[in-house]
């Protein structure tokens, strides 16, 4: 399976952050979509880095709670994996799993077209599960 059919089933939206934004605003951002990740882009379109939860985290711990004030930009991953809608699914299960990775970036042409979360992958791999349980029943029985 390709990553463009867990975006069809998921739809297209990429929720971003502009890398000025402050670290309270990127916080407000995760909390009303319920997301663990942002893409940082500052024109909604290239993508300049991710933040997430565990950036926010690790780096209050360092800095407290002065960091919230902070731009985005100082805490986000800067160097960021990316995949493209032609990528396998099972390629991308291997990247996020060798890079410790729970968000990924979907990119086409440059431009950002959607965002993988483990949790996808992981709901795709078990909608796989079912149809083929479904498939050996009904052939089984059939």
């Amino acid at each position: 399976m390709r990553i463009s059919e867990i975006l069809r089933r998921k739809g297209p939206g990429v929720i971003t952050i502009a890398p000025d934004a402050s670290v309270r605003e990127l916080l407000r951002v995760l909390a009303v979509h319920n997301v663990g990740a942002v893409v940082v882009s500052a024109d909604g379109v290239v993508l300049t880095g991710i933040a997430s939860e565990r950036d926010v985290v690790r780096r209050l711990h360092l800095d407290g709670a002065g960091l919230l004030d902070r731009p985005v930009s100082a805490i986000m991953t800067a160097v960021v994996h990316t995949c493209s809608p032609d990528d396998r699914v099972e390629t991308l299960n291997a990247t996020m799993t060798e890079h410790r990775i729970r968000h990924l970036p979907v990119v086409a042409d440059g431009r950002m077209v959607g965002v993988v979360s483990i949790g996808d992958v992981v709901k795709n791999q078990i909608s796989e599960l079912e149809n083929e349980r479904e498939h050996l029943v009904r052939y089984l029985h059939g």
